[in-house]
């Protein structure tokens, strides 16, 4: 995680060097500057965590480049400072937004807990404004068993160590927005805001001020600042969800976005710079988009630096057990059931069905069972009636029953061998097998 950033404003060198020496030994980035202009420069340029800013200072105080910073819509936490600490000055500097309040000379103890205060109660607030406390159980990445999930799980985690821009491909509910949460999650911005922009359905107008805001007049209706979920989410992770759904005039701006890191908010003439990562999903073709003039083709380069493909369920059938009990204990306990196992045909029939809707329909359909189901455990009664009507050998993909077979005997001993870990001769017994026997099943099915 990079070392969060202190900017120290005041026109006397002697208090300059000392801040700066003693946040420098507490692993602060530092910076400083000696007046009200070059501070208000460096606001914009060096984008600092937080602000020590002295209230007297020649040509323009304290107080009024505390007033400039705020009126751009900048929320950094300011500690002002001032030789004449009196209450009066403090309330003047309260009211104008700042955070906290030291006096002239330091104690270098005290500066720090401001410091630490600050910014913790930043760190709140932000998460707090767009919701980043809640990921809970429903947003969990389940793994599965199958090969084709375990390898794009291992390309997201070696990409979670760098900044680069990763674009997520796959069908609609294949989990790819739980894929850029884990990405996230694994990265050095886990501690800041992961925020995702369904871009879907929304005007060019709208999705514009979505992403990067909109000054106070900008537009008819905009009667005040607005900042953008990029500029909200400074530091962490912004998912464009749908990006190949968004129009020819958002894309030039997003294209530009990429390419500087700055932009300008709606109805405004001043880059900000930011510092996001980008991840950006669709279930369209873009290939075929940009064949048609429909998608940009130097944006989708600038999207497809790394691109991770999601497989549909129906290709990954050894996950769809371990998915449907992951969603029957999360369901069972968020409705007070108490299911424990999905009995051997139902479980036959979340095999055999093609799930066009990929784990979101199974998610859906579990939901269902356990809010319709009457006992511990679940039995093909309990699904959904187009489930139930999915017959072996009457599927659509041309997969037979014996692909069906194949693929489940595979999860079981894939199962047997997790839990066994490795032990070929454990995973036997436990399976009832003779241990040349499970061999056997382990060449013919080619587990890895």
């Amino acid at each position: 995680m990079a070392r969060e950033k202190i900017l120290i404003v005041d026109d006397e060198p002697l208090n300059l060097e000392l801040l700066e020496r003693e946040l420098t030994a507490h692993d602060y980035t530092v910076e400083s500057a000696r007046d009200g202009e070059e501070a208000l420069k460096k606001a914009d340029s060096f984008l600092p965590d937080l602000i020590f800013l002295d209230y007297m200072m020649p040509d323009m105080s304290g107080l009024e480049v505390l007033k400039e910073i705020r009126s751009k819509g900048n929320d950094v936490p300011v500690v002002m400072i001032t030789a004449y600490g009196t209450i009066e000055r403090a309330v003047e500097a309260m009211k104008e937004g700042a955070c906290d309040f030291i006096t002239k000379p330091f104690d270098a103890d005290h500066v720090v807990i401001v410091i630490k205060k600050a910014l913790e109660r930043q760190r709140l607030e932000k998460k707090v404004e767009i919701f980043a406390a809640e990921i809970s159980q429903r947003h969990q990445l389940v793994t599965g068993a199958s090969v084709k999930m375990n390898q794009v799980l291992e390309a997201a985690k070696r990409v979670s160590a760098s900044k680069s821009t990763v674009l997520l491909l796959g069908e609609s509910g294949t989990g790819k927005e739980l894929l850029a949460r884990a990405i996230h999650n694994w990265s050095d911005r886990r501690e800041q805001p992961f925020i995702a922009i369904n871009c879907v359905g929304l005007s060019k107008e709208l999705l514009e001020s979505e992403l990067f805001g909109h000054e106070k007049g900008a537009f008819t209706g905009a009667h005040e600042l607005k900042k953008g979920k990029i500029e909200l989410a400074h530091g962490g992770t912004v998912l464009l969800d749908e990006v190949g759904d968004i129009s020819p005039e958002v894309q030039t701006k997003l294209l530009r976005f990429l390419q500087e890191r700055e932009f300008e908010r709606v109805g405004g003439t001043k880059p900000i710079p930011v510092d996001v990562r980008i991840i950006a999903a669709t279930s369209r073709d873009l290939d075929r988009a940009v064949k048609e003039g429909l998608f940009r083709e130097d944006l989708y380069y600038r999207l497809n630096v790394v691109p991770i493909v999601l497989p549909p369920l129906r290709e990954r059938r050894e996950d769809i057990v371990p998915l449907a009990r992951h969603f029957l204990r999360r369901f069972s306990s968020e409705t007070k059931k108490n299911f424990t196992e999905i009995d051997k045909e139902a479980q036959q029939r979340l095999l055999e069905h093609n799930w066009p809707g990929n784990v979101r329909e199974l998610a859906n359909a579990l939901e269902r069972a356990v809010v319709m189901g009457q006992r511990p455990k679940l039995t093909p009664e309990d699904l959904p009636p187009k489930i139930m009507a999915t017959r072996t050998g009457a599927r659509h993909d041309g997969i037979s029953y014996r692909k069906v077979m194949e693929d489940y005997r595979r999860e079981v001993i894939l199962r047997a061998l997790n839990g066994a870990g490795g032990n070929r001769a454990a995973a036997a017994k436990a399976l009832g097998l003779n241990r040349s026997h499970l061999s056997r099943l382990i060449k013919i099915l080619r587990i890895e």
